[in-house]
């Protein structure tokens, strides 16, 4: 036997292969494309590239749609290049049967075959010479063949690939092959790849784009909008049958867009394709092993081991990843499956094995503790309804913290938000406190805390039980932070010291968050009650330390509480740095709103105030409303009412203003600055309705040894007649030694108005100058607004040549009573300049209203401001006053 049939000529080619069988012809045809076919250019221009290398792969999983794009590609290949299709399915038998099939496909595009080579008549071999005469009839081809080998990854013989790479090394320019396959085929790649011989095609460029998914939609007559597209891609991550048998089935449902959002996978034509052409296709071991770890997200070897309870997994997942058997190797070792898939197995293990999936859940959780992985043990352990476990794993890591510290409280808390009442010990028990704190429910928490206690009390000395101890402790400083007990913090505090000597510095160093929150709480529990410079030490050690994602919210609550204590005492410009600070601190992070406290919006909207920036200080309130419910304790809620109420008289509202400080702030405690300001605004606002009894009536709650209280009690006792006494009380306080500019400025006017009261002008002008003096510093406004008419006079003469603002100094214009006009405090709005020339143009309210496509009571507002800011009060003097320092 020569192994040859005929007399080797093309005219003698046998109408049948090597068995005696006639030749398949739908093996040598081109696939037909369905109507919906989606033409991707993207990858046909690809295709189109690698006719410049004599290789191209297109590689990828079943049904990624490789066969369709390369017959699509093959229709249209123009330039008169002969492409002969070949699906090797058939060619599993031997290298004969494959020869037979492969000089079949060639002869029937019509590429002449050489004399002599013949047609093997041997299933199982070929003649020696075959590769050789082949190739040698190719490489002189004035142009290319293309050949196509569909479904390579059937070709299993090494034989048959040395023979193949024979002849496409040695056809040179004459062939140009195309494998269309679903693993690596056995061709020396690596060569062809090193020398810029190959162009590949993989899964990846194959996944449809979320474009590239809408167009497919359409074709098949459905209209979605991009968010259910992108939801879809995201789902079946691009894969070309997925997206296609959706559609299909979204085409027959009422409601195509709900049912492509909430379909079934595992009773879909989805799950019969895969579990057909994936599933059933390997030996019981393999499917075994795919079955168990479709409980896994992310899987390394040794996980998948653990929950298999076998050791072989390392080898089946690289072999399985080969294949393209959808199981995507993610490098470092990890795999995951495709998403559908996993639904699919998942549906097919709780019907093959009733009740493994818990102990899955189990195994995996415990080894992933094992190993260190904290939140993928959590979730795994709660899959199992574990839940003793599932908390025991967090509390013993020491990260209870993170219920509260952005980058993953809502994970944690929502994971334990099915835990109800099971699960008994400290653990769950703790659990369940974070949880209800977490949402500011205190006496829930307090009630948790409670049990949580008491069985750690029935173990007491257990070294293990640290981690726990400290947990508690932590709680503890919050639930009292919350509830404005300043001494159950710092008992909470203390306890936490002593406890961290216990605690392996390795874990503390893991969890920089439970250190961070433990200070922030005992810093603003101090803060509420007045202790100032205790409170600053414990919030900038937390604002002073490593910034990180874990700790960016209790730094940010620090700063912004740091701020505060800067604007109690008078600073505003230092408050107003750190408020920023803090807002940045966040934002640096990525982390969600609401996170922080908001405390830091708040004192900008104070400083606002002010500054008289009165829009820019309610825009900030309002955002300051924001605040992490576990954040929304007495300092936030004091600070937000006091703004509040200071905005309402900044605007001309007493009456709003008292109610914003009438309700009291639920506190264990009494907070002396809170309970001092809020009788100080209250005072305010009665003095502003004639009420002057109440208001000194207020005086006897304000404590003076507070110096913003002090000038506030001060001010409050000189408008009810009281000047001597309001200077002997300032005396006593001495503000001006002891605060910033916001409450110093104060003073002084407090102390020139008296002087203006007893006929000392000289002093009272001095005064006003050094008040001025001061307030340019740090843009302070607010003050000068607050003194009354009684200032205008000592204005004009006691400023400095250029007014507050950098304004031109005014003009030689005249002014009532021989007066030089008083300096602009604050310079105008954008906006306030649009009102202030319209009236100029004698508008009405009602016409600058249209003119400005604003409300009326918009305009209104502005023209309150600009009264205010030229010390003018109605139309007339203000655009006088506007002339004379030319801003008209």
């Amino acid at each position: 036997m020569t192994g040859l049939e005929g007399d080797g000529s093309s005219a003698a080619e046998p109408l049948a292969d090597p068995h005696g069988d006639p030749f398949l012809r739908t093996r040598f045809a081109v696939p037909a494309r369905p109507v919906t076919y989606l033409r991707r250019e993207r990858l046909t221009r690809r295709l189109d590239q690698g006719l410049r290398a004599p290789l191209t792969m297109v590689n990828g999983a079943a049904g990624a749609g490789k066969t369709l794009l390369v017959a699509d590609w093959a229709e249209r290949l123009g330039d008169g290049l002969p492409v002969a299709w070949f699906t090797t399915e058939a060619a599993g038998t031997g290298p004969g049967m494959f020869w037979a099939y492969l000089l079949r496909a060639l002869h029937a595009v019509g590429v002449p075959l050489p004399a002599g080579v013949g047609f093997p008549a041997d299933a199982n071999r070929v003649s020696p010479t075959l590769g050789a005469r082949l190739a040698a009839e190719l490489s002189v081809r004035e142009r290319p063949v293309v050949l196509v080998l569909d479904e390579f990854d059937r070709v299993t013989s090494p034989e048959i690939a040395e023979q193949l790479e024979f002849v496409l090394r040695h056809a040179g320019p004459g062939l140009r092959l195309v494998l269309v396959t679903r693993t690596e085929p056995l061709l020396p790649l690596h060569r062809y790849r090193a020398a810029g011989e190959l162009t590949e095609i993989r899964g990846a460029e194959l996944a449809f784009t979320p474009d590239e998914a809408a167009e497919l939609m359409e074709l098949h007559g459905l209209r979605l909008p991009p968010a259910a597209v992108r939801a879809l891609v995201e789902r079946t991550r691009g894969w070309a049958a997925g997206l296609r048998l959706c559609a299909l089935a979204a085409g027959e449902s009422p409601d195509p867009e709900v049912y492509l959002k909430e379909f079934e996978a595992d009773r879909s034509t989805i799950a019969d394709f895969l579990l057909a052409e994936v599933l059933k296709r390997q030996n019981a071991e393999t499917q075994d092993l795919l079955l168990r770890v479709s409980v896994l997200d992310r899987f390394c070897p040794g996980l998948a081991n653990a929950v298999t309870g076998r050791d072989d997994a390392e080898a089946i997942l690289a072999r399985l990843s080969r294949e393209n058997a959808f199981v995507e190797h993610l490098g470092h070792g990890l795999y995951r499956l495709h998403p559908l898939f996993a639904e699919i197995l998942r549906a097919h293990l709780r019907t093959r094995l009733p009740g493994l999936e818990p102990e899955l859940h189990r195994r995996a959780a415990e080894w992933l503790r094992r190993s260190g992985r904290l939140p993928e043990a959590l979730g795994h352990g709660a899959a199992a309804d574990d839940w003793e476990f599932t908390a025991n794993a967090l509390v013993d890591d020491l990260a209870i913290g993170q219920f509260f510290t952005g980058p993953r409280s809502d994970a944690v808390a929502g994971l334990f938000s099915r835990m109800g009442r099971e699960g008994t010990g400290a653990a769950p028990e703790l659990v369940r406190a974070a949880g209800r704190l977490a949402r500011c429910e205190i006496d829930g928490g307090l009630t948790h805390l409670h049990r949580a206690r008491h069985e750690l009390a029935e173990h007491d000395g257990t070294a293990d039980e640290a981690a726990a101890r400290l947990s508690c402790a932590l709680l503890e400083a919050l639930a009292a932070r919350l509830a404005g007990a300043p001494e159950r913090a710092e008992d909470a505090a203390r306890a936490a010291g002593r406890l961290r000597e216990a605690v392996p510095a390795e874990l503390l160093a893991r969890h920089p968050e439970l250190t961070a929150l433990l200070l922030d709480h005992l810093g603003s529990a101090r803060l509420w009650a007045g202790r100032f410079e205790e409170a600053r030490a414990a919030l900038s050690t937390v604002a002073d330390s490593a910034p990180g994602a874990a700790t960016a919210l209790p730094r940010e609550d620090s700063l912004g509480r740091l701020a505060l204590i800067d604007y109690l005492d008078g600073w505003l410009g230092r408050a107003e740095r750190r408020a920023r600070e803090a807002l940045a601190e966040t934002e640096r992070f990525g982390l969600p709103r609401p996170s922080g406290s908001g405390v830091e919006r708040l004192v900008l909207a104070a400083v606002a105030v002010d500054r008289d920036e009165l829009e820019q200080a309610q825009a900030l309130l309002d955002t300051s409303a924001e605040a992490h419910p576990a954040m929304r304790d007495p300092v936030l809620e004091a600070g937000r009412a006091l703004t509040t109420a200071r905005l309402h008289l900044a605007r001309g509202d007493p009456g709003a203003a008292l109610e914003a400080v009438e309700p009291e702030v639920p506190a264990d405690a009494v907070s002396p600055w809170a309970h001092g300001q809020t009788a100080l605004v209250a005072a305010a606002a009665h003095l502003a309705e004639g009420r002057t009894e109440t208001a000194a009536g207020l005086l006897r709650e304000v404590p003076d040894e507070q110096p913003a209280c002090a000038v506030g009690a001060a001010r409050v006792r000189l408008a009810t007649g009281g000047a001597a006494e309001a200077v002997r009380l300032l005396d006593r306080a001495c503000p001006e030694g002891r605060a910033g500019p916001a409450v110093t400025v104060r003073a002084v006017l407090v102390r020139a108005q008296a002087a203006d009261e007893e006929g000392d002008a000289v002093a009272a002008r001095g005064l006003v100058a050094r008040a001025l003096a001061e307030a340019r510093r740090e843009r302070l406004s607010r003050p000068f607004t607050e003194a009354g008419p009684w200032i205008r006079r000592y204005l004009g003469a006691a400023s400095p040549p250029r007014p507050v603002t950098g304004r031109p100094a005014p003009g030689n214009g005249a002014f009532p009573r021989g007066q030089e006009p008083p300096p602009v405090v604050e310079e105008l709005s954008g906006r306030e300049c649009d009102v202030l020339r319209r009236l100029a143009l004698m508008m009405s309210t009602e016409e600058i209203a249209a003119d400005l496509y604003v409300s009326v009571n918009t305009v209104k507002t502005h023209l309150k401001s600009v009264y205010r800011k030229l010390s003018v009060n109605r139309r007339n003097e203000a655009v006088r006053r506007a002339r004379e320092l030319g801003l008209l």
